[in-house]
Parts: structure tokens; sequence; C-alpha cells
């Protein structure tokens, strides 16, 4: 009886759960009926409108007051009659609950395709595709509509490859990071940049996202033990079944073992937690939620080093605006809690690994409540000889561009210009800062039992969040959401350098975008000064 009313029920469609197939797609067949995998359905805020944070983030850092994740989830998690209703639709469409978080606005669920299919309306089949075969869907999702209004967002029927490790690995011998293009430690970077000293993060927690590969202990130990200081506490959370390991996907180890490894150098005193997720859209919601929300480790500092492009005039909707939606917003509750989210670029240039001639910006690095991290080629010993745009040609030079996905947030306005592409859209710039990202001045690390240099923005974001903890640190605060405030004031306190030499024009055809005075789209406002930083966030 409970099947029949089901099948009798109205539904509606999810707003913005509408997808397309990935370019280069072949039709394998129909999914297994009989196969049994999860969802994640995230649910509207009880307050059903998060407060923006901008005028949080236009505010010095000691003049701002936060939210608890406690405080945050009384106010703007699931309402209980909401978790209820989803519930009810479980129970009557033979879908079992998995977990439910209300401070998370998350419930999960688990059933057959089969019962999938029927519950949803979708039709799920498998392809074949150069990056990975996948399970798809086409079109929107459908719930009752009763049901509807309550979700935001329906992740995990289709689990696509939609992240990329934005790291490259440097072929040669180690340098000894003196004179010349050569590499160096995390430590004579910060040094080079002017990090804050007597400080190394102590009381923070920096948070780390990974979607593949893994790390080992022996690594780590024998990297610290060669910089020669204390190795810091380092734990990994595991995210809807990933979980750390190592030897499978060498690049991706590469990028955890260079996460850790630089964040940890920079920030020795900090608490270090990878959050290991699966490399599908549903693996981004769930992992950036499960960190930002996190209320044992607290992170203040989160670094991202994982990106996919936006890709809309590519076809395929590789991002749908549901993703979208539910990132921004889980970042939006970052910033209400005082926690900074820095991403990198891209590694890709102005293309973005996407071959269709036009530019493209990289997501998350692009969504207005993140700290987007680009890439440089640094040279210097004792102090910086020269710093400019990182752009080795064959596709590998910093990320950044304008966002097709994300409006112009007002803090950006009568400073971005408009895109390169047909049209010129003026949308989020991005990157926002650099740091050095080259691998011809890469950085020294080990992974798989060996030394190895590798850049890439990858390296940006944990630099930057390294610096970020020492800075929290002085400071007895968090900075938190700092863009309005960058944008503002701070980019005018002598803090970052301006880089103002060379491009990151890798499409070919319709162009890149060029460095010059003040903003651009290649290394945003520059590298940074670090002690003059800190100064101007009243440290």
């Amino acid at each position: 009886m409970a099947a029949r009313n089901a099948d009798t029920e109205s539904h509606a469609a999810i707003i913005g759960s509408e997808r397309a197939l990935k370019p280069g797609s072949r039709l394998i067949g129909p999914a297994d009926p009989r196969e049994r995998i999860e969802i994640t359905l995230r649910l509207r805020s009880q307050k059903r409108q998060l407060p923006d944070p901008d005028k949080i983030g236009a505010l010095p850092p000691k003049r701002r007051r936060y939210l608890s994740r406690e405080a945050f989830a009384a106010t703007y998690g699931a309402a209980p009659g909401d978790i209820a209703k989803v519930r009810a639709f479980a129970r009557r469409n033979r879908l079992k609950i998995v977990s439910v978080d209300p401070l998370q606005r998350r419930v999960v669920l688990s059933g057959t395709v089969k019962a999938l299919n029927a519950a949803l309306q979708v039709k799920l089949m498998c392809y074949e595709h150069p990056d990975g075969n996948y399970r798809g869907r086409i079109g929107r999702i459908h719930v009752p509509a009763a049901l509807a209004p309550v979700v935001d967002g329906i992740f995990g029927l289709d689990n696509r490859r939609q992240a990329r490790p934005h790291l490259v690995v440097r072929d040669g011998t180690l340098g000894s990071g003196a004179g010349g293009a050569s590499s160096f430690t995390a430590i004579q970077v910060a040094e080079l940049y002017d990090f804050p000293r007597d400080v190394d993060g102590r009381g923070q927690c920096i948070g780390i996202l990974e979607f593949g590969g893994g790390y080992r202990q022996g690594d780590l130990n024998a990297y610290f033990a060669k910089l020669e200081i204390p190795a810091p506490q380092v734990s990994c959370v595991s995210v809807d079944g990933a979980t750390n390991n190592p030897g499978v996907d060498t690049n991706a180890d590469g990028e955890v073992a260079l996460d850790i490894q630089i964040a940890g150098a920079i920030a020795s005193g900090a608490k270090i937690v990878v959050y290991f997720a699966p490399f599908t859209e549903r693996g981004w919601v769930d992992a950036l939620s499960a960190a930002v929300h996190d209320r044992k480790n607290k992170p203040s500092v989160i670094s991202i080093s994982w990106g996919y492009a936006e890709g809309e005039r590519a076809g395929g909707f590789c991002w749908t605006p549901q993703a979208v939606n539910a990132v921004n917003q889980i970042l939006q509750a970052a910033a209400l809690m005082g926690v900074t989210v820095c991403a990198a670029s891209g590694d890709d240039g102005s293309n973005d690994q996407v071959d269709d001639g036009h530019a493209h910006a990289d997501f998350p690095a692009s969504s207005p409540f993140i700290l987007g991290c680009g890439g440089t080629r640094l040279i210097g010993s004792h102090r910086i000889k020269s710093e400019t745009v990182w752009n080795t040609g064959a596709n590998h030079a910093s990320g950044g561009g304008i966002s097709d996905l994300n409006p112009l947030p007002a803090w950006q306005k009568g400073i971005v210009p408009p895109s390169v592409n047909p049209g010129g859209r003026i949308g989020r710039g991005v990157p926002d800062v650099c740091g050095n990202a080259d691998p011809v001045s890469g950085y020294q690390v080990f992974v798989g039992g060996k030394p190895s240099v590798i850049g890439g923005t990858s390296a940006v974001a944990p630099l930057w969040a390294g610096l970020l903890a020492r800075i929290n640190e002085n400071l007895g605060t968090t900075v938190g959401y700092f863009n309005p405030l960058l944008y503002a004031k701070l980019r005018k306190s002598g803090a970052l350098r301006d880089i103002t030499k060379g491009d990151n024009d890798t499409t070919g055809m319709i162009g890149g975008y060029q460095a010059g005075r003040g903003w651009d789209a290649c290394t945003g406002w520059g590298s940074p000064m670090g002690a003059k930083l800190l100064k101007a966030f009243g440290g």
C-alpha cells in the first residue's frame, strides 16, 4: 500500500539538480538495479537565509564576533520537522536512514539503484569515459512536491570524477634553494616571505581536504627530521567511506604529502586534520561540510589543493548549480564561524584543462567566500631577487580568470576586468593572492619513501594556511573570512608584493590574463610579506 501511495504522489524537481553527460561519454548500459548506494540530502536552514558575511569580513579580526559551531547549529541547522519529512519519505520508498546531522543539514540515505530510480524519478546508467567510468544520469532529480522546499540538494547518484589535484612534479634532482631557479624547503620560502617569527601556529587546527591518495607516517617522520623541527600532530577523518590510502595513486599521494608537509613545516605547532573524501560532487559537499562543522577538531584554517574547471562553455554541466550553491553556503557558514578557507586556483593557466579555446576559472577557488591562491616563480636565497607569474608552457601555469558561475562580489567592483571570452562577462575574479608555485622553484618534500620536488598552486593554499595559523596565534583570534578587508584595506598596507610580469595564457586561441600593477587574474594582489600582513591585521 505504501509503495502505491508513493507512486501516486505529485513530484517536483530539485532546482539546480540538472545533469548532462560528460563530453566523450559512451553508454555501457543501465546501472545494476541491485547495487546499493548512499546519497546525501542537504536540507534547508531553519532560518531560511544565512547572514551576509561581508559585514564581518570587512572588520579587523579583533573587532569581530563569531558564532560557535553550537550556536550556528541552534540557529541555522536543519529543523526537526524537515528531518521528520525526510524520514517519512525514506520509509515510504524503502530507503534506509544511514545518518542524520542537523548541524550539517545532512541526511544520508541508502537504497538500491532500483529503489532510488523510482523514489527520485531518475534513470541511472553506466558510462565509459577516458577520465574513468562512472554512474550517471540526465536531467533533474524529482521528489514529492511536499518535500521539494525542504531539500536544497541531493548528491551521490552520479559518481563521475570531479576533483583534480593542482600539483606538478618536477623532474631532476633537488636543488639547494640558493640563487637561480632552485628548489626550496617550505621554511626557506617562509623566510623569504618574512613570515611572523616566534610563532608556530600553536593552538590552531589546519584542516586539509583530500580526494584521493594518502600519507605514510614514515614519510612525515623523514621529512620533519631533515628539517630538524618537531613533527606536527596529524590525524585523518574519513568522509563517505574514503580513507587514508597511500600507494594506489602516486599523483594523489604527492598531493597529500605536499599539503601536510608545507602546512606542517610552516605551522609545526598546529594540529593538522586531513579529511579524505571521494573525488565526486557528493565528496566535495560532504568533505567541506565535515571540516567546517567539525566540533571535535575545530579547524581555524582549511586548505584545499584540489578543484575542477567550471566548464560551462564545454558543456556537460561539470558543476551542478545545487553543488555550487551548497559549497557556497557551507563557506558562508565558515565565514560566520571565523574559519578561513584557502584554495588553489589551478595549474593549467587560463584554460584550466578545458580544451575549447576559451578561458575558464576553477571552482571552488572561484567562490567569493574562498581565498583564491595563484602561483609565481620565486628566485632568491636570503632575499627575493625576482618573482613573476608562473607559466612554463605545456598547460602549466597559474590558474585564474573570471568566473562563469559566481557573480561579481561587491568588494571586487571596479577592480575586476571583463572576461577575455566573448561577451566579456564580469564575474568573481580569481585569484586573490599568490605564492611560489613553479615546479622549477618548487618545494622539497618526501613521498613514497624518497625525496621529490613538487610545485603547483597546490603548494600555495597550504603555504597561506600555515601563514594564517601563525597570524591567528599572534592575534589571539582568527582572521576568518577577510576578502572584503583584503580588497578595501590590506592591499594598501604594503603587505603584499605586487607581481607585474608574466601571464597565464594557455588557451592558444582566446588568450589569458596579463599581470600588471594592482590586482590581476594571474596573481591577485600578490605574494605575502608576512610580518607586514600581521601588522595590517592588527597584530
